[in-house]
């Protein structure tokens, strides 16, 4: 789920106030245009901009196991599993989500759940030294814990969304919110690279505490329709320098542009067309993404009851709680697999015929399954030393052969867009690489 930033070559100034620091202007990246459903054909797999022999073997798959194949049984369909962020998508709507709350304060939490919410599992371990903050000094839990909780409780008593009485404009005026925002986004991106997959992924999960499934699928349009129109860019926050507080002034960069991916769009439809049943399987949490699943704004027309996703309990009034639902497996690494086995293994009594994913987090359930014919990987150039990385060589190594396991498909990440090739664009970079 968590997307790397390493290079820093865009930044976009928000639109605060004179009190709250904000990054210089670097050169902005163009906006770019969101192909519209309408344009994709339904009913065949259109070229856009897929690699030709990956379209060439997903159309072959389509041919040989859909419902026009001699042996298709439609009590017996085949089915594909798809990861969700940085798959079905470009970039990655959890994010995107929880940047949304942050900048319009979509939160559901007292003070006290806010400081739960943000310690949940995490330890007292110094952060990763990527993430010191502009004195060069280490930064754990303990440390900025109060910082957030302090700012957020003047926010809380202030803005009329929570229990104040001051607009969201007049709140984003104090340092508080600032100093709020960026240390609360900084905090995602330190738990993220210092924490293994089990304790990072939930975190941003249990921000939603306090909302009902409602109000996230709601702040997840939104958050989706303000991406859409934002420039593919690197956005970088900044705390007040006359808020330093415990942890110090902390800069946090991450990138903006979530795009739908039109090759995707009508790769769902036209598996559907055929006899395919789609299945998401992503490590955000289940409300974002049974909105972005479902939402025919969005393009990719999927039941929300097709969706296995990250879990929370929820109270009698359905509001979400700070506590991982035990009664399931954590939708990432190994759990995705154990997911699949226990809900559509059983269902089915096979497994998927088609797998899709981008990350490590997917490098099991592309390979775990004695039913796959095709392992859909969506090149974002990973380490060799990972499975998903061996996979994406496998690719390269057996391109062309009409028996290939595993399929590499490129994108530009300036862009949000697919290219026709395996190769991908880093962020940043005008050349494009097969693997790193």
């Amino acid at each position: 789920m968590k997307f790397q930033l390493k290079c820093v070559t865009t930044l976009v100034v928000l639109a605060f106030s004179a009190t709250v620091s904000t990054t210089t202007l670097a050169q902005t990246a163009p906006k770019q245009p969101q192909q519209s459903v309408q344009e994709i054909k339904q009913g065949k797999l259109v070229s856009l901009n897929w690699d030709k022999f990956n379209k060439a073997q997903l159309e072959k798959m389509i041919t040989t196991y859909g419902k026009d194949s001699p042996n298709y049984d439609p009590a017996r369909p085949p089915y594909a599993v798809f990861d969700f962020d940085n798959t079905t998508i470009f970039l990655d709507i959890g994010e995107a989500t929880f940047t949304y709350q942050i900048e319009n304060l979509v939160f559901g939490m007292t003070p006290k759940q806010m400081d739960e919410a943000i310690r949940k599992n995490i330890s007292d371990k110094n952060f990763d030294d990527g993430h010191k903050n502009a004195a060069g000094e280490t930064i754990n839990i303990n440390k900025i814990a109060p910082d957030i909780v302090e700012s957020y409780t003047w926010l809380y008593n202030n803005y009329k969304g929570l229990k104040g009485k001051k607009s969201l404009e007049e709140v984003k005026q104090s340092p508080h919110y600032m100093a709020f925002a960026s240390k609360l986004r900084y905090l995602y991106e330190a738990i993220g690279d210092t924490f293994d997959h089990a304790t990072s992924y939930p975190w941003v999960t249990y921000q939603f505490t306090g909302l009902t499934e409602k109000q996230v699928r709601d702040t997840t349009a939104k958050a989706m329709k303000w991406q859409q129109n934002e420039p593919v860019e690197e956005v970088t926050w900044k705390t007040p320098a006359s808020m330093p507080g415990k942890s110090g002034i902390l800069t946090v960069t991450w990138k903006n542009g979530v795009r739908t991916v039109p090759e995707v769009q009508n790769l769902y439809q036209v598996l559907k067309d055929n006899g395919f049943d789609i299945w998401i399987c992503s490590a955000s949490f289940v409300d974002v993404i049974k909105e972005m699943a479902e939402n025919p704004d969005f393009g990719y027309n999927v039941s929300a009851d097709r969706v296995l996703a990250m879990q929370l309990e929820r109270d009698s009034k359905g509001r979400i709680k700070t506590e991982f639902d035990k009664n399931y497996d954590q939708t990432q690494g190994k759990g995705k697999t154990k997911t699949i086995e226990r809900f559509l293994v059983s269902k089915y009594g096979y497994g998927p015929i088609l797998v899709a994913g981008d990350s490590e987090g997917d490098q099991n359930m592309i390979a775990d399954f004695k039913d796959t014919k095709i392992g859909l990987i969506f090149n974002r150039l990973r380490s060799p030393s990972t499975d998903i990385g061996k996979f994406s060589k496998q690719a390269v190594e057996t391109y062309g052969n009409p028996n290939a396991r595993y399929l590499l498909q490129g994108r530009n990440d300036n862009t949000g867009l697919l290219v026709p090739s395996q190769k991908s664009f880093k962020f940043g970079s005008k050349e494009a690489k097969t693997l790193r």
